[in-house]
């Protein structure tokens, strides 16, 4: 087994059991003790996880620089409302649109309502998003590029000089915080410049952002909503946002 592998198994049981102590992870796994210390070492480095007496608790909130919870985390995090954004966001496609998609959690959810539509082309930065559009029969154009081992999203040069060579209908991307006016935010660098590029090579933009992520900010500037056609939420936006929304 990869170590990622092995640190996104112990993600998924502390969050099913908080209060697993490592005796019984190391069990559980099927690995020494040791073993799963260094895990646990590697994992609060990474901002993951805050060790504890005998065990460890899940951060919720690495915000800072470029510290994330890993995609095999915030993929089960909060998926009824992603799976809402999904089926409201798949209203504005239609037959033989080109799709630019990022590599988040919320526009992987959009997978499953593509499906239906005719002679369209995905273009994503997302490699689990690609894999399942796959599944589908979509046609799918990955970006390539430096993958990025706790979101599996490829990001870099190459991937930024691949979303360039395309145009698009429309995209949907997401970010990790949206202030109350109207700045879009993340804790990765890189994942803000690909949006950026994906951004100026799609006629139509919507940020799939999640009501858990509205009135936060992140280390790195994204943009304003008002460059965008629309934000898509479970939840209706403060009235801040829908008033940036419709000023022209």
């Amino acid at each position: 087994m990869l170590i990622n592998e092995r640190h996104n198994l112990i993600i998924l049981e502390l969050q099913r059991n908080p209060d697993i102590t490592v005796r019984e992870m190391a069990k559980k796994l099927n690995f020494s003790e040791p073993t799963i210390r260094r895990d646990y070492t590697e994992l609060a480095r990474r901002g993951i996880i805050t060790k504890c007496y005998g065990g460890a608790i899940l951060n919720r909130n690495a915000g800072a620089a470029d510290r994330e919870i890993p995609f095999i985390l915030r993929e089960n995090e909060r998926s009824k409302p992603k799976e809402k954004m999904g089926m409201l966001a798949s209203k504005r496609i239609r037959d033989g649109m080109v799709i630019m998609l990022d590599g988040s959690t919320s526009a992987y959810h959009l997978v499953p309502f593509l499906s239906r539509f005719k002679d369209i082309i995905v273009i994503t930065s997302g490699a689990k998003t690609a894999v399942a559009l796959a599944e589908l029969q979509v046609p799918v154009f990955c970006t390539g590029g430096r993958m990025r081992t706790n979101s599996f999203s490829y990001i870099g040069k190459e991937a930024e000089d691949s979303a360039a060579k395309y145009n698009a209908d429309i995209m949907f991307f997401s970010c990790h915080g949206l202030s109350l006016d109207g700045r879009m935010s993340d804790p990765s660098v890189d994942e803000c410049h690909l949006r950026q590029v994906m951004m100026q090579k799609s006629r139509e933009k919507y940020l799939l952002c999640d009501s858990s992520k509205i009135n936060k900010t992140y280390f790195y500037d994204m943009g304003s909503i008002r460059q965008l056609d629309g934000v898509i939420s479970d939840q209706p936006l403060p009235a801040e946002l829908d008033k940036l929304l419709s000023i022209d």
